[in-house]
């Protein structure tokens, strides 16, 4: 049984070595390429692929988790495997949340990326043993949710900006956000600025 396999990436020299190496496995047939998560869904209506091969992060529009969803919740889903070359652990959830059966890293060998893709083609998933772990921790504690107020206040106070001028770029006062700050310290059980947005950066929160 051959399976086809759509590549979307949005880089085309990646997605020439992924042909390359792909086209090499008589059991698998590439039925066609997409650089954004908006071509990939048009084409997968077209050619119906077996599995998606998809990049976490494509540029312009939807990422790769939007994509995933999209797919999935399409007429004729197709299997969705998210390849990227980050492993932190809110995209990798996120993924599997949005439906993937699977998630592998770019610098994997060949043969790893041929066999999840034969797994997710049959219906299993396709994660390494160290992500497979990860994902259920992660699925049994869940990962702190973050309001977009409070990723404003971090994303400034990661680019080094004291409380004035977060508060004057947010046009909100200083004590709203030292509330902020107070919030983020609790959900993401740290004590301190610098501890925060190294806790959000593991957690994929940044």
């Amino acid at each position: 049984m051959t399976i086809s396999v759509l590549l979307v990436d949005d880089h085309p020299v990646v997605r020439t070595g992924l042909r390359a190496v792909l086209s090499e496995h008589k059991k698998i047939s590439i039925v066609g390429e997409a650089a954004t998560g908006e071509e990939a869904i048009a084409l997968a209506t077209e050619v119906r692929p077996d599995v998606v091969l998809c990049d976490l992060r494509l540029g312009e529009g939807i990422d790769g988790i939007a994509t995933t969803a999209a797919l999935r919740s399409s007429m004729h889903p197709p299997a969705v495997i998210i390849i990227s070359t980050f492993d932190r652990d809110a995209e990798v959830i996120g993924a599997i949340e949005a439906g993937a059966a699977g998630y592998l890293l770019k610098d994997a060998d060949p043969e790893v990326i041929v066999d999840g893709i034969v797994r997710a083609a049959s219906g299993q998933t396709a994660l390494s043993p160290e992500l497979t772990s990860r994902v259920l921790q992660g699925m049994s504690r869940p990962l702190p949710r973050l309001t977009d107020r409070e990723r404003e206040v971090l994303q400034w106070a990661a680019q080094g900006s004291s409380n004035q001028q977060i508060a004057r770029g947010l046009f909100v006062t200083e004590a709203t956000v030292k509330s902020h700050l107070a919030h983020i310290f609790t959900k993401l059980d740290v004590d301190s600025r610098s501890r925060a947005i190294h806790r959000a950066q593991e957690m994929g929160l940044l």
